[in-house]
């Protein structure tokens, strides 16, 4: 049925010209290193510590469940991107299983939430920018989309250079705390006695509704690394490429968080512990204080930085390629297929530093309260997709056997993917249950189903709906 649908696709929409095509420079350390740098950024420095002072240190369980959750997301999402690499990845094998509704609303929900998030990533990095060198914000964030401009417009190759190497540095950056911080834990450090585990004698404060609340503040705190399966479209070898880093990713990713919230728990005191406002309140800087290492804060800020402009350099990509794939599906104008001489989508990426310019005036000079409306979807947003793509994998994982395309096979087939769905249904009743999570849930369901009506409509208006496969 499948590949029925794929070669009807085919037939019916024009193929792609060789100057209608993406470049294929990405490698497997690029896809890997991208999956990490896009779920360690500024929320786990800054944000860490709204989970622990919800839960205290069951914290740890609160991102143990979520770590299954997005384990068994990524696994699922691997499995399909493997089999059939595309740059509109979920939203491609949302339509693959139950129709060009699907796929509409899935990549129109996923590239509205990035937009959202790439404005608050690029001003938050221009506000700390703008301390540094006394200048008004809007002038590094200026500079900072004018020089990202020119990173994603001059080839998919430089794109992953530079996020390979932001990446790495957050990486040798979270190695170096975890290092320093169970030396701490050890007593390895003189002039300062650790705690041990003095501060887990009372491991749940709060109960289990202190659990669920942390679990809803660290939940989506791993958002950010489908990016893989959106740039394994432009590596050399997308199917083994997708499976190498989708391997690699979700262990090391929960290694790196896991391992950071024992440390902090451990370390500091739970209820000093909350959202930190700055580089000089984030958990992190508070537990390599205790080591007396001089100049923390302005080293953490220069991460904090670092952190905010890869994300936002990651979300101008996987928005233009997102508008790419959609304008080969008919979801989008036609004018969004074109590429440049280097096969950048540069027409679509022109349309994501429009939005990303829009997104940060609004920001600095609209309504108070816009921007954390608009911001209130994105962990419905992911709630909403992470649900969409465990549905497409029960449904498309037969077929996909039957093609012998499978690479990546989530495990427990079809019991494991059944429990995410439970797993996701819970998460959603909590986010429901939650005063301040319930306008994220309801926000993003309406979008979806507004969306899902509206691709409707443009499905029953186009003589050819079907998707046209990328790979």
């Amino acid at each position: 049925m499948l590949r029925d649908v794929c070669s009807n696709a085919s037939m019916s929409t024009s193929t792609p010209t060789q100057d209608q095509e993406l470049g294929r420079d990405l490698k497997t350390r690029h896809l890997t290193m991208m999956g990490l740098g896009s779920a360690i950024g500024a929320g786990l420095f800054l944000s860490t510590g709204k989970g622990i002072q919800a839960a205290g240190p069951a914290v740890l369980l609160s991102y143990i469940v979520a770590g299954v959750i997005v384990i068994f997301v990524m696994q699922m999402l691997g499995e399909l991107a493997s089999a059939r690499p595309a740059s509109g990845t979920f939203a491609t094998y949302g339509t693959y299983a139950f129709g060009n509704w699907a796929g509409f609303s899935l990549g129109w929900l996923y590239w509205f939430m990035l937009i959202m998030v790439m404005g608050a990533e690029i001003t938050g990095a221009s506000a700390i920018m703008a301390n540094w060198f006394g200048v008004q914000p809007w002038l590094p964030a200026l500079i900072a989309v004018l020089f990202f401009s020119i990173v994603n417009l001059a080839g998919v190759r430089g794109f992953g250079e530079f996020e390979y190497w932001f990446a790495f540095i957050k990486v040798a950056v979270i190695a170096a705390f975890m290092l320093i911080g169970f030396g701490l834990f050890f007593g390895l450090f003189p002039n300062y006695d650790s705690p041990g585990l003095s501060h887990f004698s009372d491991f749940v404060p709060h109960g289990i509704p202190g659990v669920a609340t942390g679990l809803l503040a660290v939940a989506f705190a791993f958002g950010g690394i489908e990016i893989i399966t959106i740039a394994a479209a432009e590596s050399e070898d997308p199917s083994r490429s997708i499976a190498s880093a989708t391997r690699a990713v979700i262990w090391r990713i929960s290694v790196f968080y896991l391992g950071s919230v024992f440390l902090i728990t451990a370390l500091l005191p739970y209820e000093s512990m909350g959202e930190a406002s700055g580089a000089s309140d984030s958990p992190f800087t508070r537990v390599l204080a205790l080591a007396n290492i001089p100049g923390v804060v302005p080293f953490m800020e220069v991460i904090i930085v670092l952190a905010l402009l890869s994300a936002f350099n990651a979300q101008i990509y996987a928005t233009s390629r997102l508008v790419f794939s959609f304008a080969q599906q008919g979801n989008a104008p036609r004018i969004f297929t074109s590429v440049n001489s280097s096969h950048v989508p540069n027409v679509a990426v022109y349309s994501s530093l429009i939005f990303a310019f829009v997104s940060v005036a609004l920001q600095f000079w609209g309504p108070d309260n816009l921007i954390g409306i608009l911001f209130n979807i994105v962990g419905g947003s992911l709630l909403v997709i992470w649900a969409m793509i465990t549905l497409s994998e029960i449904k498309l994982r037969p077929e996909l056997e039957a093609e012998g395309t499978l690479v990546v096979r989530m495990w427990g087939y079809p019991v494991l993917p059944w429990i995410t769905v439970i797993l996701l249904a819970g998460l959603a009743t909590l986010m429901l249950w939650d005063g301040d999570a319930r306008p994220q849930l309801l926000f993003a369901i309406g979008t979806f189903v507004a969306l899902s009506v509206l691709g409707l409509v443009i499905a029953g208006r186009s003589k050819n709906p079907a998707h046209t496969p990328e790979a």
